[in-house]
């Protein structure tokens, strides 16, 4: 399959869509999403379309708080830096496999950050007594 750029919103199906078939044959993080979330796919994943489509394409199609459902999913299972990794492992290489590009690399770039902080939150709240300072991005500045 030739990689192409992503351009629309078909392409942020694509690239949902492959990503959550990877999720949900992957043996350490499926379990979150069919026995802890138990994940209505015909309801969740329009929601990731608007989600990926805003971030990749400015559409402003999502409007949600996208750390409210992973709060709550936290509190059925706590959410480990593994699960975070794994999620992050996963999407690269869909995106790697499918597309190139300006988009391809902005997609790549976002999914870090967002498993950073997420990882990061998740963190504070599973283990409350570390250290809770924030990290410096680009500790290279001694100001």
């Amino acid at each position: 399959m030739e990689k192409r750029e992503i351009i629309n919103r078909d392409d942020i199906k694509q690239l949902v869509d492959s990503f959550y078939d990877k999720v949900n044959a992957d043996e350490l993080i499926s379990f979150i999403f069919r026995d802890v979330a138990k994940v209505d796919w015909a309801h969740h994943l329009p929601i990731m379309y608007d989600f990926w489509e805003s971030l990749l394409l400015d559409s402003g199609s999502y409007g949600r708080n996208a750390m409210e459902p992973h709060f709550k999913l936290n509190k059925l299972v706590p959410l480990q830096p593994a699960y975070f990794d794994r999620w992050l492992q996963l999407f690269e290489a869909t995106v790697t496999e499918l597309f190139t590009g300006e988009k391809a690399n902005l997609a790549l770039t976002r999914a870090r950050s967002i498993k950073g902080i997420m990882a990061f939150k998740m963190n504070q709240i599973n283990h409350p007594d570390t250290d809770k300072s924030i990290p410096l991005v680009n500790p290279g500045n001694d100001q």
